[in-house]
């Protein structure tokens, strides 16, 4: 047998704990007190008018919601206006992101439009009142009075902001209503508000499915479309829409028979009997035969399936099984079985209802059973949106935050929808920062490029670079094969990010079958990102790229190449340093040098501007012996993450919002003299809803190391023996066939 190079794990033990201080100079603020507080006084003025003009069951117990703006300047968690909030009497339930041009800026800079923090805080009107015919009288020597300088714009928020998207002019309409309101809060006492508010306007109270997280209520609820606006008059709404659809599942090319005889499936069992792989789709017949690696489960309460849910649920679990099938080739035996959850039932134009009805069902599943990796090839109908998170997202986003799951998510089929109304943008629930997003390419060869239905970017931030990867998804000069629903299946065409999405569990579930536990989720993860192939396109078409075809180009190194696998975990403010592996001698010529960390975060879908709770700073010290002076501590630093992320816009590296991504990927080509005992410092920060935090545990992170030299031959070798003590090429733990 070749030799094979294969991944080097236990890179953790190149890490150690240091202590590296920071901190900058003094802030310069753009407003002096006396200034804050003139411009601010008339706005609070009219705001108050505003909410006070409001009827009463409108602001139950007397409370109402204000909009505070903070000046961009002062969006950083250090800057939170906490001690303002407390001084007044009110709190923050929410934020998103806005645009604003500040009336000044610090160092007598021009205004200039730019993104920054809407907050909103809720107390009661008796303390709005008293704040605004107080606040021409405060002095500079008050406690909150540095704070209230952080603040650009006050008013009170318009029912018609509320209203998102279109609606008709009349009629019954199912909507989807955003309260702000935590599960226990919201069971006791606002919900029932709400419900009185309605039935004094004669309006249904009949609240259908509801679904908390973090601070948010997301409800059904039928209401005549033109009593909108007066709906959104209640003190507690953040969000009204119309209920988004379901996605239709028809392909995006049309199904049709390969001449040929029936398919010969593989005879073997799965490759490994360990991986856990769940699908939520249209079902699979009873007895057909992918049902020799798949478990079909029924939810209790449905209707009967549909051809039209077999198809896409068959067609896309043959795709997590084989792959797409060449009929020229022998279909590949499964790396794992498959529990697949029918979780449709009806057309979804047919019941707008069934958008909460599904992810219910699906919600179920993963509050009973836990699976290495799950596939939603389903979701909403609808393009996400930069200061709203999703039920859909929000909830799947907090439950994959608590799980030891990958979950890969297809991004749509809406690419060549209108760019100027983002309607071609990735789809809702694809904006998960705690899952893989899955888009579409063209073929399989080597000149690929992004499929035009394929939804693109940019995510919102966190969460910029979406889709995460794309995989081969079909297109009309190649579609995508699969088996056909039939009871005796022929080989069918298809094609959309359906069937691209699944292809890339199966190589998850390859991986990890190949490797059992010794590669946790965010490996993988982080793996997959890391092997992805690049291209020119742009991020926001293909994200970090395509996703690896063949497990030996995730599983083994070339011999001039080094692939290094480190677990971890890091507590809150605190530093770790990760040595990179060098051979003992300098290398001559140039270095490859490419690094990938992931890691999971608890998210504030209430404050989708600060959505992530958790950010990993990354510093690259290429030289050990490199120091800018005599003073300095630690050697020189150089960009390698970087403040400049494939994607940013100038208002996300303004607002450092890449910090806060929770997938980072780069490369960087160096000579190899200008390396010597190279490391990555890794800080952790942490913030809850914006502002300063420090949880009690630790964060788990996955960090994949590449370093390349083709001028070193035997460069794998040379690291192995190096870090013989410290390193071990990770074997695998069953025989896994690599050439996929």
């Amino acid at each position: 047998m070749a030799k094979q190079n294969f991944l080097l794990g236990r890179g953790e033990r190149l890490t150690e704990d240091v202590s590296v201080r920071g901190g900058g100079g003094p802030k310069q603020a753009p407003y002096t007190f006396g200034e804050a507080k003139g411009r601010l006084t008339p706005m609070l003025g009219q705001a108050v008018k505003a909410v006070d003009s409001l009827p009463d069951d409108a602001c139950p117990r007397d409370q109402a919601v204000l909009s505070l703006t903070l000046n961009p300047e002062y969006i950083a968690k250090s800057y939170f206006p906490m001690e303002l909030l407390r001084d007044v009497g009110i709190e923050v339930v929410g934020s998103r992101p806005k645009k604003v041009k500040p009336e000044k800026r610090s160092r007598d800079r021009a205004p200039e439009e730019t993104l920054t923090t809407e907050l909103f805080a809720r107390g009661s009107r008796s303390a709005l009142r008293t704040w605004s015919k107080n606040l021409p009288n405060w002095s500079d020597t008050r406690r909150s009075a540095n704070e209230l300088i952080t603040i650009e714009e006050i008013a009170a928020p318009a029912p018609r902001e509320k209203i998102k998207g279109s609606l008709p002019k009349e009629g019954m309409l199912p909507m989807e209503i955003v309260l702000h309101a935590g599960e226990l809060e919201g069971e006791v006492d606002k919900l029932e508000e709400f419900g009185r508010f309605l039935e004094a306007r004669g309006l249904p109270r009949e609240f259908g499915r509801r679904f908390y997280a973090q601070g948010l209520c997301f409800l059904e609820l039928d209401a005549p479309s033109e009593w909108a606006e007066e709906i959104a008059t209640f003190s507690t709404v953040r969000a009204l829409r119309k209920m988004p659809e379901l996605r239709v599942l028809r392909p995006t090319i049309r199904s049709a028979g390969i001449p040929s005889a029936s398919p010969e499936l593989p005879i073997e069992p799965p490759v490994s009997d360990d991986v856990r792989v769940a699908i939520f789709d249209g079902g699979v017949p009873e007895g057909h035969p992918i049902t020799e690696w798949v478990t079909p489960f029924e939810i209790e309460g449905m209707l009967p399936a549909t051809d039209n849910l077999h198809e896409h649920g068959v067609a896309v679990t043959s795709a997590a099984l084989f792959g797409h099938i060449d009929p020229k080739k022998p279909i590949p035996r499964p790396f794992a079985a498959i529990d697949h959850y029918r979780v449709l039932d009806e057309d979804p134009n047919q019941n707008l209802h069934e958008l909460y009805e599904v992810l219910e069902r699906i919600e179920g599943v993963l509050t009973q059973q836990e699976y290495d990796f799950i596939n939603l090839s389903i979701g909403p109908c609808l393009p996400i949106e930069d200061d709203d998170v999703h039920a859909w997202t929000a909830v799947l986003d907090d439950r994959l935050s608590r799980s030891s799951t990958l979950a890969a998510i297809a991004v749509g089929n809406d690419g060549e929808s209108d760019s100027a109304t983002g309607l071609d943008r990735v789809q809702v629930p694809a904006d998960c920062v705690n899952a893989l997003a899955v888009g579409a390419c063209d073929t399989p060869e080597n000149d690929w490029q992004r499929a035009p239905y394929s939804s693109v970017g940019p995510g919102r931030s966190p969460g910029l670079i979406k889709p995460d990867l794309v995989g081969f998804g079909g297109s009309v000069a190649r579609p995508f094969v699969a088996l056909s629903h039939e009871l005796d299946p022929t080989l069918t065409s298809t094609g959309g990010t359906s069937f691209a999405t699944p292809s890339i569990v199966r190589m998850a579930s390859g991986v990890r079958a190949h490797f059992g536990a010794n590669l946790n989720h965010l490996a993988i993860r982080a793996l997959l990102v890391h092997t992805a192939e690049t291209s020119e396109h742009d991020a926001c078409e293909i994200g970090w790229g395509r996703c690896a075809q063949d497990l030996s180009e995730i599983v083994l190194c070339a011999d001039d190449e080094a692939r290094v696998v480190y677990h971890g975990e890091i507590s809150p403010a605190k530093y770790v340093r990760a040595s990179i592996p060098v051979p003992p001698d300098v290398i001559r010529g140039m270095v490859n040098l490419k690094a990938t960390v992931c890691y999971k975060s608890q998210t504030d879908p209430h404050h989708p501007g600060n959505y992530t709770r958790a950010g990993l700073e990354i510093a690259f010290r290429p030289h050990s012996e490199k120091f800018k002076n005599e003073k300095q501590t630690h050697p020189n630093t150089k960009s390698f993450f970087g403040s400049s992320p494939s994607g940013a816009t100038e208002d996300e590296l303004r607002r450092d919002a890449w910090k806060w991504e929770n997938c980072l990927h780069s490369t960087l080509r160096m000579r190899g003299s200008s390396l010597h005992n190279p490391v990555f410092d890794i800080h952790y920060n942490s913030r809850l809803e914006g502002r300063n935090f420090s949880p009690d545990h630790k964060l788990p992170y996955a960090l994949i190391v590449s370093v390349q030299a083709r001028g070193v031959a035997d460069l794998y070798d040379q690291i192995v023996r190096k870090y013989a003590t410290q390193l071990e090429p990770m074997r695998p733990i069953l025989e896994v066939p690599l050439q996929t």
